[in-house]
């Protein structure tokens, strides 16, 4: 749902706001989360103005340099990260993390986001400050990735019960999981990047230490196991291309075989096609019948040995 949410806490209890004007009402302390969907940058400024931080251009958030993904200063932390939608789109996503209120910055909507507002509403004494919203963030995003994988093995074991029937939708089939594997692996990639600096980094609640510890552990189990995914591909498309040179290999057999028999007869004929004024079987009554002969003999011998041989 697009627009601005305001998660604060009132009387024990975990609210949220929609209103700008409340949030420059309220004290600040008593905010958790400040979540940005796809808002106007009119709201952006009014909340950088109000909060004196930064919200980075989606050209800054896409950046790829470990420099641009995580940013640590005297008392802001600021991370980036691709999340990827159900359909293997990255959706780039920033988050700022400043006197233990959470700010999240995106696009789009995005299950992991949802996972945890119900986590959030079922759960409240789990959530004292921000950077529990966001650790939860980053436990439900893998948790998804983790099912996402899940579902690419599952179709991968579909593909390997059909690679028999070899033709070209197969190919761009195996083509098609590939990408998406890959843009799986990267995506998590990224995570185990930012989580193993949330690890090191001092600003990050000690209580916190141990999940972000259990969080990287489950990552670097992802990531092996996206990559068998991708070695699994990869030995599909070897049997794949395999199956398409048996089927190749018999086609040209074929002709081949088809070729061999008929030389002998193809020579007999031009032998007897000469246009020679003397040929010994010219005035002879048999001779056609003795030709053909030949043809359907010569032939015989060599389907006869092809037989033998097992090349029939």
């Amino acid at each position: 749902m697009s627009g601005i949410r305001l998660f604060y806490r009132k009387d024990g209890a975990t609210k949220v706001s929609r209103s700008l004007d409340f949030l420059k009402k309220t004290p600040t302390d008593c905010f958790l989360w400040i979540d940005l969907c796809d808002v106007d940058e009119e709201i952006e400024a009014q909340l950088e103005d109000f909060l004196k931080i930064y919200i980075q251009e989606e050209e800054e958030m896409v950046e790829i340099e470990m420099s641009s993904r995580y940013i640590e200063t005297g008392d802001t932390l600021v991370v980036n990260s691709n999340f990827l939608t159900e359909d293997y789109v990255r959706e780039p996503v920033s988050f700022i993390l400043k006197n233990d209120i959470l700010i999240s910055t995106r696009n789009k909507e995005l299950p992991s986001f949802q996972e945890t507002v119900m986590r959030l509403s079922t759960n409240q004494r789990n959530f004292p400050t921000g950077y529990h919203v966001f650790l939860s963030l980053f436990e439900t995003r893998v948790e998804i990735d983790a099912d996402m994988i899940e579902k690419i093995t599952q179709e991968i074991s579909l593909l390997s019960n059909s690679i028999s029937d070899a033709d070209e939708d197969m190919l761009m089939e195996i083509k098609n999981m590939q990408e998406r594997t890959m843009t799986i692996r990267e995506n998590i990639i990224d995570k185990q990047r930012v989580v193993s600096s949330m690890l090191r980094s001092e600003r990050m609640p000690a209580e916190l230490k141990p999940r972000l510890t259990i969080l990287v552990k489950d990552i670097n189990s992802l990531v092996e196991h996206i990559k068998f995914c991708f070695d699994r591909l990869d030995y599909l498309q070897d049997t794949f291309l395999g199956f398409v040179n048996i089927e190749q290999n018999k086609i040209i057999k074929i002709f081949t075989i088809v070729s061999v028999i008929f030389m002998p007869p193809t020579l007999i004929a031009s032998m007897y096609g000469m246009n020679f004024r003397f040929l010994p079987e010219l005035e002879w009554r048999y001779g056609y019948v003795f030709a053909i002969f030949l043809m359907i003999a010569s032939s015989g011998v060599i389907i006869a040995y092809f037989k033998k041989k097992k090349f029939l």
